[in-house]
């Protein structure tokens, strides 16, 4: 873990021998992978049962077999996340993004601006969607469903995207109520 000058949450955050062990050992296996504990781990460990539905959500949306590939889904977080004005979620699914899409360039990109990303108009329409969810879920019609249904998009894809924006809003507004510092690794990763 690196040291951070900045807390990294304005709430209690929890040391890993406080936590429950199937907590800690998630935690564990995390930094043992990764070479450090993403502080949105930490953060969120101050509520025990909270953070096993919010991780139980997290690898149900983003970890299952989908038709969006897991760099598509990273796309949605850094989009959304924007939008919503959560520093944590664009640093730290920027770099997953990086990783997943072999693409130094794209979060970036997409975290500025999606529309001038470099990626496929199917992309743009999957993106201009959950930009709908996050921002204004109410005006969602059936026409933009079919709207991506003629894009060729499932209507799992369909779900997948729109939970996976609606995920984030939460995961968002948790991470400003917060303050959630993203970890220093982050910036570097993937490029």
């Amino acid at each position: 873990m690196s040291e951070q000058s900045q807390p990294i949450s304005r709430f209690h955050v929890p040391q890993l021998s406080e936590l429950p062990n199937d907590i800690r050992t998630r935690v564990e296996a995390i930094q043992e992978k990764s070479g450090f504990v993403p502080n949105v781990f930490l953060a969120l460990a101050n509520r025990p049962e909270e953070f096993r539905a919010f991780f139980a959500y997290h690898d149900a949306l983003m970890e299952r077999d989908s038709g969006l590939t897991k760099a598509e889904r990273e796309m949605i977080v850094v989009a959304t996340s924007s939008a919503n004005s959560c520093q944590y979620c664009v640093v730290a699914h920027g770099a997953i993004l990086r990783i997943r899409a072999k693409n130094p360039l794209l979060a970036d990109q997409i975290a500025v601006n999606y529309l001038k990303a470099d990626i496929t108009d199917k992309q743009r329409l999957m993106l201009d969607f959950a930009m709908q969810v996050a921002d204004a879920a109410e005006t969602v019609e059936d026409d933009d469903l079919a709207e991506l249904r003629s894009a060729g998009f499932s209507d799992d894809d369909i779900w997948d995207i729109g939970a996976v924006a609606a995920f984030f809003a939460l995961s968002n507004r948790m991470a400003n109520l917060t303050r959630m510092r993203p970890n220093d690794e982050f910036y570097s990763m993937g490029r």
